[in-house]
């Protein structure tokens, strides 16, 4: 049975992305601080602290690893004025994107063998922002770099790509114009990201790449009239 770790597991697209993997047959670990609704194993974990993630990996003691999903961080991607943001706040949020993907992946590359793969969860919000998200902005456009830098030095032995999801809900609490503003017609599912990730699992030819899946929002243009 191939196995995976998937980071924030008990997050909306986390809990999705582990159900997906565990009925498609693999072993799931969720690295998170809360446990989840799926039913897979859970590592109480802080990605951002460097003893927090050896002690999950050392509690797990899984010696082979064939995915690698990193999709903790902080959700709310306002963080105010940048002028009112402090030192603290900044590395809060950049911590749990973009320091916690570099130290799971520190421990996970030297288990995993010929042919396994790491998916980074970016965001379209790498390459387009709303006002005051610097913090967010920047840890997810730091993870799509640490993505194409990592294919080349792990290629060709392990494949990295990651996955720039747009707005992803549960479907509570949305309007007609929630769902019209997107060229498909919908919000995003969390289903969607964890297709997604499957494919990327087996996508033999696909390293370095972002998977945009926002319901074609970066390509409709928008004007106010």
């Amino acid at each position: 049975m191939r196995k995976a770790i998937v980071t924030g597991g008990s997050g909306l697209i986390g809990t999705g992305i582990c159900k997906a993997l565990a009925a498609s047959g693999w072993d799931v670990a969720s690295f998170d601080l809360e446990e989840g609704e799926a039913d897979v194993r859970h590592v109480t974990c802080d990605v951002s602290s460097e003893a927090s993630v050896a002690s999950g990996f050392g509690s797990l003691g899984w010696e082979t690893l064939d995915l690698l999903v990193n999709n903790a961080g902080r959700a709310d991607p306002v963080t105010g004025p940048i002028e009112d943001v402090t030192l603290e706040a900044w590395r809060a949020v950049t911590d749990s994107h973009l320091t916690g993907a570099f130290l799971m992946t520190r421990a996970a590359v030297p288990l995993m063998g010929e042919g396994a793969s790491i998916v980074n969860m970016i965001s379209t919000r790498a390459f387009m922002s709303e006002e005051r998200t610097e913090a967010y902005a920047a840890s997810k456009g730091g993870l799509f770099g640490f993505t194409q830098s990592l294919a080349i030095s792990l290629g060709p032995k392990i494949r990295v790509n990651c996955i720039a999801p747009g707005w992803i809900s549960d479907g509570s609490d949305l309007r007609e114009i929630d769902h019209s503003q997107h060229p498909v017609g919908r919000v995003g599912r969390p289903g969607d990201i964890a297709d997604a990730v499957i494919y990327l699992a087996d996508a033999g030819f696909m390293t370095g790449q972002v998977l945009t899946l926002d319901g074609g929002m970066t390509r409709k243009m928008i004007y106010e009239h």
